[in-house]
């Protein structure tokens, strides 16, 4: 079981991250978001940052159609996510070792080229 303190340190520690102000976490590398805070949004009420839920880059919707199919106690998505690459992975359900794996994937997807083709960590 990990949390938004790991999610917040797993991002960190990879090359040129900017962690953007927000009520939750927010993470972008290149100016391109990779992981952040769940804003739910339910019919009738305010939005809510979740930061016991992460939005995470997945780079393609065969990816995103894997993970959800794959292991629907850990990712799920919502309508306002529907034709984006991004899922929403509840934190409670994974490992540190495999939130390490999905942030470092969502980075190197989301980093310049030359940024991710140099980076030789996890």
């Amino acid at each position: 079981m990990v949390d938004a303190d790991d999610v917040r340190r797993l991002a960190l520690s990879l090359p040129h991250v900017v962690e953007i102000d927000s009520e939750g976490f927010d993470f972008r590398v290149g100016n391109k978001g990779f992981v952040w805070s769940y804003p739910e949004r339910l019919p009738g009420k305010p939005r809510v940052i979740r930061t016991d839920i992460a939005v995470l880059y997945v780079g393609d919707e065969a990816e995103k159609q894997a993970l959800l199919l794959g292991e629907p106690g850990i990712f799920f998505t919502d309508t306002g996510y529907d034709g984006f690459p991004l899922v929403m992975v509840r934190l409670s359900e994974v490992d540190g070792e495999r939130l390490r794996e999905l942030v470092t994937d969502a980075w190197r997807m989301r980093a310049p080229a030359e940024l991710a083709e140099g980076f030789s960590g996890p």
